[in-house]
């Protein structure tokens, strides 16, 4: 080999380098668990068998955070040549996804229909609204973004003489600039460009608003991207513990307005009543009232007898039946239970009123108070806007604050203290001076709730400053005054996909993956040993090394290392060792024909021996996790990750660190046997037939895939996650074991029959994953809550007696009762995800297609090889579909199945491409063989590898299913599947399909040209 000396300074670089990176995350790991067991020492943890109380677990936590606060700026790292912080340290080092480390992952959607809206001023164009409607008709099925489907419908509903540009659409005083000719006869395709613009605009606007809401929370590490260039945020906070609020903190609009109030209940009440009679005209309440001004109601006795009062009186009154009047002043005109508040502000909105409001009143606004009364009713504003055009305005909107910062109001409550801007501090003042005169109150709302609603005693407030106040949490003070600072977002964001991991089920995951890990490593190296003798200890010093390097590499990029991660990195153990039992094995053979130790090490890592199959085996499986990484998202992507790292730097091990490690060995004057005495004739002079059994393995193949189809198609089907079908799925633990069936039962008479979940026994029976379909269309975080609220409800009975809802649902430190974890998936993103993982799967095989053709310069051996995986595919999915309903582990088609079913066809690649390089090479070397004779010749020399390194591949496997954990043991459980048929398929289906397509018993002289071109 030459260049030694240039290979060994990179390899001591790289190792040097990788220590170094990863020495950080041992720091850090280290100052952490001592700032754990510091907090422990001072706020303890309850005994065994009690449950933890958030007031104690919250003091832990501050107690943790000001030790590693003091150590950040007291206690400096010194490597000697360079200082760092904590916190400096903790940036460098190794990142640990959700399912190692807890925390929260969401995809959030901001709504383009809102920007459009706010674009057009809320026009109220009848073309316009109903492009907008037909756009998200479109939607369910357009793989384009939502305002390129609003565009088309547009185009489709128009007239002929209206455009884009219109007064009544996009020709507002905001946009007019943007337009070349700046006219209302601007053509379409200039605005739909400048529309486009804005759109995008207001994305990285929102994205910047989150993350300054996130600086501003103290997450470590949190991951921020946009999706593509469609409306989508994808959010990654691991270690964030209280789920709700930030949930509630990405999700609020922070929209602030300052209005006037109506004080003067005798303008409004009238208008109520008569709104009320008004109301009785549409066709839902219309129908009874006739009927019972007929007297119709006698006619249906027996449905009045069944009826309650209150339900004969909501007919009579549509409004005042869920609006109860008051005269409380202060804006206040009446109160409603919290399950009507909806219904009445869409009363209240109904255009029919538009025929009977009073002049004076054409600009009200109504709005409900944040926090409920003495008797559990929310309080209805009626707010006095001033008029822009065709609607009302506040007097004043939140982009005149410069800061807000959390205090406390005159009573000594949580309140939020802000500062405006010189425009907006004599807005203010002119403001309170005008309600001071009229006697009226100034309401503070935010994301169009009434926070407060304070009057003005003393004539005009100078100097801009101001408080809202509202009966706050101290939290909830701290997060409004932290979305203030931010900034309101452009739009409303709904989260559409969501994955929480509590942390003590984080460090679950962590100990399975490190145990997997230990184990696969400690066979894979007994193996080596075993097999290839000393041969096999320098190739564990090669892994050994890789090892080193991938982690090193993952540190260095800053990229997140999760459980399918951690499996990615034991699965390049088991299939990094492909590269050197390659190597091996051609040593063995130059060594068998005759050649010199050291010439048939030379042979063996030169191209024409078995660098060309090692690189094309690596390259195959390198693009299917290629393509992998593209369309995977979160964990997959981590394993995807992983695996293209751990391609490359199992090439960089096994091709220079092995060949340095056996030419300093040989160079020594040692002989090296490449095995030992129970190997050394293993796999030796093998004369199987493979290609006369063709036939039956066709048969054989054939009826296992009719079997599979069957059921998918008539039998179990498929078991299709949440993230293809969409829903909620929680993982609950309990304190003793549960039966699935009665918590099944107890459920169902919570969510009734039609929403039943489905209930499975998860890892240990005292665990459970309920997945539930309820309102599944339907997202923000009061339906979240109402859904987690109703499954409390429904497993109360089998929790300890002392568990509280917030203690079931929390992301507490070691956790050991509750929700574990949780994720949701709305239908929209999961048809998506369908589609991706699709378009995943067809492009790995036309882009293996492309790359064998290219290779092997026939479409035989790209189609024997597409067939092979088309044949492990359909068998792996046959039997997910057979076995789902009976193993005692989860068996879920979704994103992590994909990842299985991506990997087996790397997998299976790599395999068939080493046969088809020994095909291609005897057909070189042996023009006078019949291609039979050629093909089972190859066959049986790259037996050995071929069973050798399918066998250490799976024990890998079995160690990573057995101890990696129940969450990703589906995923194993296919992998497992995958590499023993792809190892079958590799000799007994690509292979003959591809000599059956051929159709040649010799080859012919146009063949060996060809070949030898």
């Amino acid at each position: 080999m030459q260049n030694k000396g240039l290979v060994k300074l990179f390899a001591l670089l790289f190792g040097l380098v990788s220590i170094y990176q990863l020495s950080f995350t041992f720091i850090t790991n280290k100052i952490e668990n001592e700032a754990k067991t510091y907090a422990v020492s001072q706020v303890p943890k309850p005994a065994a068998g009690e449950i933890d109380t958030k007031e104690n677990s919250e003091k832990r936590s501050a107690v943790e955070k000001q030790y590693l606060d003091s150590i950040d700026r007291n206690e400096p790292i010194n490597f000697g040549f360079a200082k760092f912080t904590y916190s400096e340290a903790k940036e460098k080092e190794l990142n640990k996804g959700l399912d190692l480390k807890g925390g929260i992952n969401v995809i959030l959607q901001i709504s383009v229909k809102d920007i459009l809206r706010g674009l057009a001023n809320n026009t109220k164009n009848e073309t316009f609204n109903k492009a907008l409607e037909r756009a998200d008709v479109l939607q369910a099925n357009a793989q384009e973004d939502y305002v390129e489907s609003f565009f088309r419908a547009f185009d489709e509903l128009k007239p002929a003489d209206l455009k884009l540009a219109d007064t009544d659409i996009f020709f507002t005083a905001a946009l007019q600039e943007e337009f070349k000719e700046q006219t209302f006869n601007t053509p379409d395709d200039v605005v739909k460009n400048v529309i486009r613009r804005k759109i995008d605009q207001s994305i990285i606007s929102a994205r910047e608003v989150l993350n300054k809401r996130i600086d501003q929370f103290g997450v470590t590490q949190p991951n921020i991207q946009r999706l593509g260039t469609s409306g989508r945020i994808l959010i990654e906070l691991p270690g964030a513990k209280d789920v709700i609020r930030i949930e509630k903190l990405l999700q609020r609009t922070a929209e602030l307005q300052f209005w006037k109030t109506y004080n003067n209940n005798s303008k409004i009440a009238p208008y109520l009543l008569t709104a009320n009679q008004k109301l009785k005209e549409l066709p839902e309440f219309a129908k009874e009232e006739a009927k019972k001004e007929e007297g119709e109601e006698d006619a249906d006795q027996d449905a009045l007898l069944t009826s309650t009062e209150e339900d004969s009186l909501q007919v009579i009154n549509p409004l005042l039946d869920k609006l109860r009047l008051v005269n409380a002043g202060g804006g206040v005109i009446g109160t409603a239970k919290e399950e009507d508040k909806a219904a009445v502000m869409k009363l209240l909105s109904n255009d029919i009123l538009k025929e009977v409001i009073p002049a004076e009143l054409r600009y009200v606004r109504f709005a409900f108070g944040k926090e409920p009364t003495a008797d559990n009713r929310y309080e209805l504003y009626a707010l006095d806007g001033k008029r822009k055009g065709k609607e009302a305005e506040p007097q004043m909107k939140g982009d005149v604050i410069d800061g807000a910062a959390q205090g406390y109001d005159q009573y000594s409550k949580p309140s939020v203290n802000m500062q405006m801007n010189g425009i907006g501090a004599k807005q203010w003042e002119k403001l309170t001076e005008e309600v001071y005169n009229e006697r009226v109150n100034i309401a503070v709302v935010l994301d169009n709730i009434v926070y407060s609603a304070p009057g003005v005693s003393r004539g005009k407030i100078s100097g801009g400053n101001t408080e809202i106040s509202g009966q706050f949490t101290i939290e909830e003070a701290q997060d409004l005054a932290n979305v203030l600072r931010a900034g309101k977002l452009p739009a409303t964001a709904d989260i559409l996909q969501s994955e929480v991991v509590g942390p003590s089920l984080g460090q679950e995951a962590i100990d399975s993956g490190l145990m997997s890990f230990l184990i696969a490593l400690g066979l894979v190296l007994i193996w080596m040993i075993f097999y290839y003798g000393r041969a096999g200890l320098f190739a564990d010093v090669a892994l050994a090394f890789n090892i080193l390097l991938i982690f090193g590499v993952l540190a260095n990029l800053g990229a997140v290392l999760t459980l399918p991660g951690i499996a990615g990195i034991v699965l390049t153990i088991g299939m990094s060792v492909d590269a050197n039992v390659l190597l091996f094995e051609r040593v063995r053979e130059e060594l068998a024909k005759g050649r010199s130790l050291q010439e048939s090490i030379t042979h063996a890592f030169s191209w024409k021996g078995a660098m060309s199959s090692i690189f094309d085996a690596n390259i195959t499986t390198g693009l299917t996790a290629l393509i992998l990484f593209l369309f995977g998202t979160g964990p997959i992507k981590g394993f995807a990750t992983t695996l293209l790292i751990g391609i490359a730097t199992s090439l960089f091990t096994a091709i220079f660190i092995t060949r340095l490690l056996i030419d300093w060995y040989v160079a020594k004057g040692n002989n090296l046997d490449f095995s030992t005495g129970a190997t050394k004739n293993l796999f030796r002079n093998m004369n199987v037939e493979f290609l006369r059994k063709r036939k039956i393995a066709y048969g054989i193949s054939g009826l296992v895939i009719a079997i599979g189809l069957g059921s998918i198609i008539f039998g179990n089907q498929l078991n299709q996650g949440v993230d293809f079908v969409g829903g909620r799925s929680y993982q609950v633990r309990f304190e003793n074991t549960v039966n699935p069936q009665d918590v099944k039962n107890d459920l169902t008479a919570i969510f009734g029959s039609e929403n039943s979940p489905e209930v499975k026994t998860f890892g240990e029976d005292n665990q459970l994953k309920i997945t539930t379909k309820f309102k599944v269309d339907e997202t923000g975080t009061a339906v979240d809550e109402e859904i987690k609220n109703m499954l409390f409800e429904g497993v109360k009975k089998y929790l300890p007696a002392n568990m509280t809802y917030e203690r079931f649902v929390d992301g507490a430190e070691d956790k050991q009762v509750g929700v574990m974890q949780s994720v949701k998936v709305g239908p929209t993103i999961a048809d998506d995800i369908k589609k991706d993982s699709f378009w995943a799967v067809l492009g790995s095989l036309v882009v293996v297609f492309l790359y064998i053709l290219l290779r092997f310069r026939r479409w035989q051996f790209s189609l024997g090889a597409v067939a092979a995986v088309f044949h492990d595919v359909l068998i792996v999915l046959g039997i997910f579909s057979l076995a789902w309903k009976y193993v005692p582990f989860t068996m879920e088609i979704n994103q992590a199945f994909i990842a299985a079913i991506l990997t087996v066809i790397g997998y299976s690649l790599n395999d068939t491409v080493v046969v088809f390089d020994r095909i291609r090479e005897f057909m070189d070397e042996r023009p006078d063989w019949k291609l039979s004779k050629v093909v089972n010749s190859a066959l049986n020399s790259t037996l050995s590898r071929t069973l050798n390194t399918s066998l250490t591949t799976l024990v890998v496997l079995l160690a990573i299913f057995i101890f990696g954990g129940e969450s990703i043991r589906g995923f194993m459980f296919a992998l497992i599947v995958g590499v023993i048929v792809g190892t079958y398929s590799s000799m007994f289906i690509a292979t003959p399909i591809m000599f059956d397509t051929i159709k040649k018993g010799d080859i012919n002289k146009g063949l060996q040209e060809e070949v030898e071109a």
